[in-house]
This record gives C-alpha cells, structure tokens and sequence, in this order.
C-alpha cells in the first residue's frame, strides 16, 4: 500500500500526520499528490467526503516550507479560498498542525466578524491564508492586503461558490496573484461557470477525478420513510433520540429554528445551524456538537459541504432538498473517510413524485417504507436505547413597564423582522439587518385626551408587554434546554411535539 513518504511528502509532515492518526493516503490524496508536490496545476475533482482538504494542504505546507522565505506584512504566500465561513474555519484548524510542524504562519479571514483582528494578522505577516471570497476583497480594496506574493492557489469546493454567486470576486482575486503561481481548484462538477475558471486560470492542468461526483459513496445506505404529516415529528424524536451524532437538513432557516427548538423540549438536545446566526453563534453551536454536548446539528443547506465532524451515523432530510444535487451533499456529512452510515429521506405522500425523482438523478435505490411513531423499523434504523434529556426550566422575568408608544414601535420592528426572516433564502449571504427605528412618542395634540382613553392604552401595553416577557422567557428556557441535564427515561412521543409540529410547520410546505 502507497505510504505519503512514497508520494513525495516530506519527513516533517508525515511525523505530523502521523501524529494525527493519519498514516494511509485515500484515493484522492494518491493520485493527486505527486503532481501536485511536483508544482503542476491540478483539477481535483471528486465527491464530498473524499478527503480533499489533506490532498491541497499538504502541497500547500511543503511549498512554502521548501522556500523558507519571510512573511511579509499583508503579503500572503498562499492562498486558499472557500464559500462559508465553517468551511474556511475547518480547512485551517486541518491545515495548522502542518503548518506549525514547518514553522509557518496561517489566518483565516471571512465575514460576519469584526475586520480590525483581521486586520493586524494581517499586517503582522502571515504564510498562509484561508479566506472567503468576499472579506477578503474588502481587505485588499481598502489596502491591507495584497495577493501579489501568492506562490500557490487553492480554490476549494468551486461549484459551490458558483452556486452562492462568488464566480466574479473569484476572477478579480484570482487575477490578482502572480500568472507563473501554481493553482489547484477542487470540485464536484464543473458547471454553472467553473469550467470558465478552469479555462483562463490553470495552465495545462491535470485532472483527476477519483470518486463518481454525482453518485453516493456504497458505504451509505439510503431510506425513504414514507410518514403522515402528523407522525413526522413523532418519527424524527425516535431517531434523533438513539445513540450517535446525527444532522437534520431543513428547506428554510426559520423551520430549522422552530425544529431546534421542538427537539430540546422534546428530550432531544440539538443545535442550530443557519445564515440568520451569527458568528459567534454558529461556532458555539458547532463547538456543542463536536463536543457531544448536543448529539444533534439541525441545519439548512449552508451546513451541506465542508463541516466535518467525526462519527456523524445519521444524516435526516426532514425536508427532502430540491435538487439531487443538494441531496449528495446533504447526505455526505456522513459515510466519509470509509466509515459507514445511514441517510433517512421523511416523505409525506404530497412529496412522493419529487422524491422518486431525486432519487433517480442521485443515483441512489432507498429503501421505501411506511412508518408510524413507535414501529420496530425505527430502532433498525437507528439502533440504541433511546435516552432524552429533561429541559431545563427558566421562570418568566417580569414584565417591564412601557408607554403604549414604545410597545407598538417594537411591534413594528418585530414585524419587520419576521418579514425579512420569511424573506432569506438558505445558504446565501444575507444583507446587513435593518436598524431598528427608534419609538416615538406621540404629538401633543395626540397625547391629550381623556384619561379613560390613556388608561385604556396604558393596560393594553402593559397586555403586550407580560405577553413578551413570557415569550421571553419560554424562548429562554427552550434555549437553556441546548444543554442536556440528567438524562430519564420516557416514551418519544409525550408532551405533544408531534401535534406542535405539525401545526406550526409540518402540516404544509413551507417556502419562508
């Protein structure tokens, strides 16, 4: 079996690999390595979960450590460009032990964060950087970095910044690095415009195309479970309460939200994962995954590529996506690296024709079944004692005294909110929020009446107000309910979260 010293690796990071546990190249490490360490252009192309990251980082680290040049201020050596901020996040935690085992510098860059940390890391000097493709333009239009030093070029997961629309600040940062760079761009497929990057960028690339892009690995076993809309809930509770990592897909932002919730008050501790948190939210959320705090991720789309997580069993479509596409990326958070694992599609028999279809063009047979809550097919699917976790409780804060004025002005605002929210679509970046208007109080004339009218107003806010405070304070015990306290034992289907489900998002379709 081919070893990566065999390959061409270097001493220093096959130690460090093997540090790691890693000591056998997969598929596409094997083929792609020796051109790529050889300083060729390299088209990489291959199916989620095939281990793409170590086949660019690796060639990455050893070029720069051969040439032993300083980090300039605001002048990277390399550079690597991904679509989201998780997977710019993953490809450098991957990419620092190498980089520290060769005494290399490296910074990830991305939005929805404060720029001036950036900024410094920048200016101090760094080999590396991982970046996303937008912030990292605002840092060069405004002067704090160049990509003129750029020795090497990686463009990771290509049809997937097509997708999110990043193609053209792709072309303008990759005609900023030098022509006689190395690049290596890695994709599933190379339509929707990669192909045009292929074209005007890579010089005489060799293309290796190790995994079947649009077909799922063997070592995944697909299933369909054919649910009424108000066992949906009910089913899910039974997997998801099993032993194991699991990630449930959702179509909309708002539904993965709402379903979050449901689960932890169910027993069920999960965390979100979607383009309405911020940052700090979503690492906190994926930190509790990894850490098993929270054995469930519940996302949309934007979790489909690049978040890895070791011994994820069991990926759920509680929404089947709409392309076949989406599925084969949904469904590769499990079954990587050659572990097993296990993709449940939930249909209702609106939804029958566009499964059948999606699984056609995935190229995938499932397993179709009928199931209720409680069927044994459940614990077939999802082996283990169930085990659900009581949500902690948080009392109600009482409720603040407000004029009538400053209630309606956040009424206003909440329904501006819930408006945009309806609005987003998943996966893509969103606009900068809207600042909230400041209440303003009523015109003199406005305010004098008789004092009946103003009491009436007065209590009518004060209404208002206890009705938020106690939703305040059931959202705070929903949330608190994230971290799982003494585990007990009761059926899935009590306290009513199947009929909670069902009337507020499974009953229809949603398209919010």
């Amino acid at each position: 079996m081919t070893t990566f010293t065999e390959l061409g690796v270097p001493a220093v990071l096959t130690t460090a690999l093997t540090g790691l546990g890693i000591t056998t190249p997969f598929p596409i490490q094997a083929a792609t390595l020796p051109d790529s360490l050889a300083g060729r252009d390299v088209l990489g192309r291959g199916r989620t979960g095939s281990g793409k990251t170590y086949a660019f980082v690796l060639p990455v680290v050893t070029r720069l450590a051969a040439g032993r040049k300083p980090a300039r201020p605001g002048r990277p050596r390399a550079l690597i460009l991904a679509p989201t901020r998780e997977l710019a996040t993953q490809i450098e935690a991957t990419l620092r032990p190498l980089a520290d085992a060769a005494r290399l510098r490296t910074l990830v860059v991305f939005g929805g964060v404060g720029a001036n940390p950036q900024i410094k890391a920048l200016q101090a000097g760094v080999d590396i950087l991982v970046a996303c493709p937008g912030r990292l333009d605002d840092h060069i239009r405004n002067g704090h970095a160049s990509l003129e030093s750029v020795e090497i070029t990686v463009l990771d997961e290509a049809d997937h910044m097509a997708d999110l629309g990043f193609l053209p600040v792709v072309r303008r940062l990759l005609s900023q690095t030098p022509a006689t760079g190395q690049r290596l761009l890695f994709s599933a497929t190379l339509d929707n415009g990669v192909d045009v990057l292929v074209q005007r960028f890579m010089r005489k690339p060799v293309t290796h195309h190790v995994d079947a892009a649009a077909q799922a690995p063997v070592e995944m076993d697909h299933h369909v479970l054919h649910v009424q809309h108000d066992d949906r809930f009910g089913v899910l509770v039974e997997l998801l309460a099993a032993p194991g990592r699991s990630v449930v897909f959702t179509r909309t932002k708002r539904r993965a939200k709402v379903l979050t919730r449901q689960l932890c008050a169910a027993g069920v501790p999960a965390v979100e994962l979607h383009g309405n948190l911020a940052q700090n939210a979503r690492n906190r959320n994926l930190s509790a995954f990894s850490d098993g705090t929270a054995a469930t991720l519940v996302a949309t789309d934007i979790a489909a590529r690049g978040i890895h997580v070791d011994d994820v069993t069991l990926v759920v479509h509680a929404d089947p996506p709409v392309e076949h596409k989406a599925y084969l990326h949904r469904s590769g958070r499990t079954a990587r690296a050659g572990a097993r694992g296990t993709v449940i599609t939930l249909m209702t028999d609106d939804q029958q024709a566009d499964v059948r279809d999606l699984a056609r063009k995935a190229g995938i047979r499932p397993v179709t079944q009928r199931v209720r809550p409680g069927d044994a097919l459940l614990a077939e699917l999802a082996p283990g004692e169930r085990t659900f976790v009581a949500p902690a409780s948080t009392p109600a804060a009482p409720a603040p005294q407000a004029s009538p004025a400053a209630a309606e002005g956040r009424s206003r605002s909440s329904r501006r909110r819930r408006g945009r929210a309806r609005g987003a679509e998943n996966g893509v970046p969103v606009a900068a929020a809207e600042k909230p208007r400041t209440a303003r109080a009523p015109r003199s004339g406005q305010a004098q009446g008789q004092g009946n009218a103003r009491a009436a107003a007065t209590a009518s806010g004060q209404t208002r107000n206890a009705g938020q405070a106690r939703g305040s304070g059931q959202a705070r015990g929903s949330a608190s309910a994230h971290r799982p306290g003494t585990p007990q034992q009761r059926p899935a289907s009590s306290g009513g979260g199947a009929a909670a489900f069902s009337a507020r998002a499974g009953g229809r379709r949603s398209t919010r």
